[in-house]
């Protein structure tokens, strides 16, 4: 009799477990929204989908592999969102004058622009800025954090969510 009790049990158990959805992060029926994940467009697609940052060598502005694979994630990420704006901004490690730094940062980001436009990204979407050594990313005073100060960040600037999707002003 335990036995089939038992049984009894575990058919019950199991039909309810398969009566339940499977928790998928995702929602369905009428006005169900998708709550997890960062919204599309936004600074925290680019930054967990595309990548938002490019790194040069010491006192280059050339663009690596490594830097043109992730600004061709870029300019394909700015096609697929045609109502966003970008602010790309060149960075330097702390050697060197601040002359010297703040016109190699805006020869960094410009190069990073200039990539961006070439893969068809309208120029008039993306604005640059040299920060020269003024904001360093990496704590310490060796190649290896100096080596993440040299960089570009693209990081958006504009987002109307009306724009590009069929909505007339």
């Amino acid at each position: 009799m335990n036995i089939k009790m038992l049984g009894a049990f575990a058919a019950v158990a199991l039909l309810a477990a398969c009566a339940k959805p499977a928790a998928t992060g995702m929602a369905s029926g009428a006005g169900a929204t998708v709550t997890s994940g960062p919204a599309a467009g936004s600074e925290e697609d680019l930054v967990a989908n595309v990548g938002d940052r490019v790194f040069y060598g010491f006192n280059k502005t050339n663009l690596s592999p490594d830097a043109t694979a992730t600004l061709s994630k870029q300019a394909g990420w700015l096609q697929k969102f045609p109502q966003v704006s970008v602010l790309v901004a060149g960075n330097c490690d702390p050697r060197g004058t601040e002359e010297y730094n703040l016109a190699l940062g805006q020869r960094r980001a410009d190069a990073a622009r200039d990539f961006l436009v070439a893969q068809g990204v309208d120029g008039s979407r993306i604005q640059t800025i040299s920060y020269g050594k003024d904001r360093p990313i990496a704590q310490g005073n060796d190649e290896s954090a100096w080596s993440q100060d040299r960089n570009a960040i693209t990081s958006v600037q504009g987002h109307n969510p009306q724009e590009g999707m069929g909505a007339s002003s």
